[in-house]
This record gives C-alpha cells, structure tokens and sequence, in this order.
C-alpha cells in the first residue's frame, strides 16, 4: 500500500468515526532508545561528534547559522517564530518542527521529502534561505579546513578519509537520535501508573479518542501507525475546507504541502502527520505557524480534520491531556568546538 492509498484509506476512517465513532485506541509507549539503521548504528563517538556538529555555524555561509539555530535543544527544539530566519535574515516559508522524538518519524520534513534524518541532516546546510552553503562539497571544505575535526572524524568513523558530507549527516542524526523524551506522565499511565495522570486529563484523553483524533494521530510518537522508514505518513490537511472560517483565517491552504516538491496536483495539500509530544514547548503551531494558541489549535483540527465544533469543556479537556505528552527533555550541555583558522570564513 502506497502513500495515497494510505492517506486515502484515514480519510475514510475519518469520515468513519464522524457516523460511528472512533475505535478505541491502542495507546503506546514511547521506547527508551530511538532506533538507528543498519548502516549507521549509534556510538558514543558519533554522537559527540554530532553534537558539536549540530551546534556548529560555521557550516553557513555566513558563519552564523547551525541546527540549533531553528531547533533550539535548551527548549523545545524549535525557534517559536512562525517561520525560521537563516543567513543574511532571510525568512524561510515554513514552521521549523520539533528536533526533539523526530528520531521516530519514518520520514523527515512537514512534507516528508526525506527518508531518513541523515538525509534531513544535509538540506539545511545548502537551502539557500536556511545555511546556504553553495553545495554540500563546500561544507565539506570548511570541516576539512578546521583541523580539530580530524581526531572526531577518526574517532567515530575511521582513519581513511573520515570528513565526508555523508558521514556528517550520520554523526548529526546520531545525536539527534538522542534527542527523545519517553517517561511523560501519559507514557507512565499507560504502563500502568494510574496517579500520573489528572481526572481531566484522563477525561481528555478518552474525548481525544471519541473525537476520532486518533485516527491520524496513533501510535507511540502521536505521528501515525507505524510505517517503513522512508515512507511517510501523509494526510490531506484540510480534510474539510468548505464551510471552515480558519482556512481563510490562518491561510491553512496557502502552501500546497507536498505538491510543492512533487508537483503533483494529487499530491496538494498532503503533510506528514506531526508528533503531538511536547506541545507546550512548540508554540505556535502547524506548518506556518500562525496559530498562537493550543487551544485554538484543537479547534483548527476538529473543524479541518474531524468537521466537528468543539465545546470549551472538551477543548480544554483535550488540551489537559495534550498537556500529559510532554516528557523530560534529556540534560543538554554546551560541546567545545575546535578553534577557528583566521582564513576559514569569507
């Protein structure tokens, strides 16, 4: 089964649980580790060396932009701007998502262009309006051009010719493969520990299943079912634009998702299901960002989504329950970068 037919077949089980009822849903853990490919097994020396990597700006052109840059780990893994600012203050077209528990998505990018987060790892550093390196060949110059790389390299990935744009993008998406917050009260109730959770978080989380809400967002990282890596889990947002003031109110249809990279017109307005783990640390909210308020933002999805009217009493209930995915953030500290040649930046 492909991705639209996939997109196709929740749609109906959208429409489903408006006439029927949503099934109860099977709520999941959130696994202690994030799992790694075969290709590239996580190490403690990639993951130091995807750290300082990861925090790195002299990768940019201008020296002055890293990953932490849009996806700050000291917070929420994110910049709370509507959309992000990279080199020369330019103003790039989409929210930038959470880093934190991306390790479980099966694809990367709020339109799921990339198949893994080594892949994920190289756009930034050539998007003109985000790091804007020329080519990734001159990002790679600028590693080699830093000699306290070297040792790094070697260490995680061997002594033969180590600094490679490839093995960058597996020390940063080992390090972000760190970057998981299991443990939050939900994953705690779920376990077994019937006191984590609040009487009205208990109540939310049952309205967010009765609502159908799970039919798009299931499985341990509130992203979907589990799919093959690679392959995303799309959905058309909005399901349900006519009739919908907060279309036009937060210009829900301006950006046509992943027609944008596929230039398909069956491919317009599809997204990659977005975590809902740590919500309270990622405002504003969907991929432009405009909704200020996770509140609002419940509405936004059960008008788009569910065409349903939500009462306060069940928005805030939702929201109670929302408020019980956010899990403790693993301790961030600074790395120490190797020293700068006088001639490395322009």
């Amino acid at each position: 089964m492909n991705y639209r037919s996939i997109s196709k077949f929740f749609i109906g089980s959208l429409a489903g649980a408006l006439s029927a009822g949503a099934v109860a849903a099977q709520w999941e853990v959130l696994p202690e580790t994030a799992p790694s490919p075969a290709d590239n097994p996580t190490t403690s020396a990639k993951v130091e060396l995807g750290k300082m990597l990861y925090f790195d700006p002299r990768f940019s052109a201008t020296g002055t932009v890293s990953c932490d840059s849009c996806h700050n780990v000291m917070e929420g893994g994110d910049d709370h701007r509507s959309t992000s600012m990279g080199v020369h203050g330019k103003i790039g077209g989409r929210n930038a998502p959470t880093v934190y528990n991306a390790a479980f998505h099966s694809a990367q990018f709020w339109d799921g262009r990339a198949a893994s987060l080594e892949e994920q790892a190289k756009g930034p550093v050539v998007n003109p309006v985000e790091m804007g390196m020329k080519d990734l060949d001159s990002a790679v110059d600028r590693l080699r051009a830093i000699p306290g790389y070297q040792e790094y390299f070697a260490r995680a990935f061997g002594e033969e010719n180590p600094i490679t744009g490839d093995n960058a993008a597996k020390a940063v998406a080992a390090y972000e493969r760190t970057l998981i917050t299991p443990n939050s009260p939900y994953d705690r109730y779920v376990k077994g520990e019937k006191t984590a959770l609040s009487e009205q978080q208990v109540r939310g989380m049952e309205t967010f299943d009765q609502l159908g809400c799970t039919s798009c967002h299931a499985g341990a990282n509130f992203d979907g079912p589990g799919m093959p890596m690679g392959q995303p889990m799309l959905m058309k947002f909005p399901t349900f634009p006519d009739n919908n003031p907060y279309v036009a109110e937060y210009h829900l249809m301006d950006d046509k998702g992943r027609a944008v990279e596929t230039g398909k017109i069956e491919d317009e307005h599809l997204w990659r299901v977005p975590t809902l783990r740590n919500l309270g640390y990622t405002a504003p909210y969907f991929h432009n960002g405009l909704v200020k308020d996770l509140g609002e933002a419940v509405r936004v999805m059960a008008k788009s989504q569910l065409n349903k009217d939500l009462s306060d009493a069940q928005v805030t209930d939702v929201v109670a329950f929302l408020g019980a995915l956010n899990g403790p953030f693993p301790v961030q500290s600074m790395p120490r970068l190797p020293a700068t040649p006088g001639d490395l930046l322009p």
